[in-house]
């Protein structure tokens, strides 16, 4: 028997000594009786090890890790359905409707409910498909308000399939709010994979694809979105940025002023016909779309800065400092004198006995 049993449980065991150290088994050849009355709990060894799950699902009421709620719901209601709804986030076309996956589909005609973020731009998608299952808005403006609404409902036994106008729902939309809401109350929360612009973008763009970040869209608070660029200025990894037509001259020419010259992919039309991948450079894009408009959603796909780049620049800022200044710094970050004068020699490829030498020279 695997997993632990929560619920009402008989048991007659007749256990020897030796049969208790090896665990459950036999005394004198006769298996032991182990009853338990169990209703509405399925542990699998896998899934008790990794976490409780019912079925591959986290049992109802059962918020990970969250201790206001038990494994009857939430703390303190004894009266709460032992059947709750479940949230599917349900992966939608972000151009091609052939994207769309048989068990998105599925799923949105079994629910009995579709949260979607436009319900005036998913109703073309749900009639294309022949899918009648009633909806509700939720979206940016309301997903606070309307998540607790939803979580109500799912705790009725309402089951809530989630999505965007295109994309995966919680990609840079509101639905983040919903799933971390959901697991506060307990409610299980499962993702249909599908079709996502920065991903498709990144695979696209030529560019290395090994270690990536994704910054969505800049934010529009001018501090904001300049100490976001600043970090940027270090950022190795290849990096991908969401932006609309009639603000991506703008975006790539902060780019340029911010970071330099960078390699850049410009993907528009992910999916359509008219789908362009434009490999280009930051300067080069910005002549390019000042001269062009673009149009449709653009996903900017930018190298990183190189390492080598990085300590380059990085060496110049100690070749400028004098050998006691550099020592000081990492003195006054906490370092012993001794420990200070071997990361300077570090960082300028010389001995400590080069370092110690200029430090005398110094002093005299």
């Amino acid at each position: 028997m695997s997993g632990r049993v929560c619920t009402q449980m008989r048991l007659r065991i007749f256990m020897g000594t030796k049969s208790h150290k090896e665990g459950p088994a036999t005394v004198g050849g006769s298996l032991m009786v182990l009853r338990p009355v169990i209703k509405n709990l399925r542990y699998s060894e896998k899934s008790h090890k990794e976490g409780p799950t019912a079925g591959g699902r986290i049992p109802y009421g059962l918020a990970s890790g969250n201790k206001n709620f038990t494994e009857n719901g939430i703390k303190g209601n004894k009266n709460m359905s032992e059947k709750q709804g479940q949230l599917y986030l349900c992966a939608t076309p972000i151009g091609n409707l052939e994207d769309i996956t048989m068990r998105v589909l599925r799923v949105l005609k079994e629910a009995d409910l579709i949260a979607a973020e436009d319900t005036r731009n998913s109703i073309r998608l749900l009639n294309h498909f022949d899918i009648h299952t009633p909806m509700t808005s939720y979206h940016e403006y309301n997903k606070i308000e309307k998540a607790y609404e939803l979580i109500r409902k799912m705790q009725e036994g309402t089951n809530v399939a989630l999505i965007t106008d295109a994309g995966t729902p919680g990609i840079s939309d509101p639905g983040e709010d919903l799933v971390r809401l959901c697991y506060e109350a307990g409610i299980t929360v499962t993702s249909l994979p599908g079709a996502c612009a920065c991903v498709t973008a990144l695979t696209l763009s030529g560019l290395p694809t090994r270690r990536f970040c994704f910054e969505a869209f800049l934010p529009p608070d001018k501090k904001e979105r300049r100490e976001i660029l600043e970090e940027l200025q270090t950022e190795t990894r290849t990096t991908i940025i969401y932006e609309a037509p009639h603000r991506l001259v703008r975006t790539l020419t902060e780019l340029l002023e911010t970071l330099g010259d960078r390699r850049i992919t410009v993907c528009r039309e992910l999916t359509k016909k008219h789908e362009v991948a434009f490999q280009t450079t930051l300067s080069e894009a910005v002549k390019w779309y000042t001269a062009n408009d673009p149009k449709g959603e653009c996903v900017i796909v930018m190298e990183g800065k190189s390492r080598a780049e990085l300590a380059a620049v990085q060496q110049r800022v100690w070749e400028e400092m004098s050998v006691s200044e550099h020592v000081e710094q990492y003195m006054n970050q906490g370092m012993d004198r001794k420990d200070a004068m071997k990361q300077a020699a570090k960082d300028r490829g010389v001995s400590k006995r080069e370092i110690y030498a200029a430090l005398l020279e110094t002093q005299e």
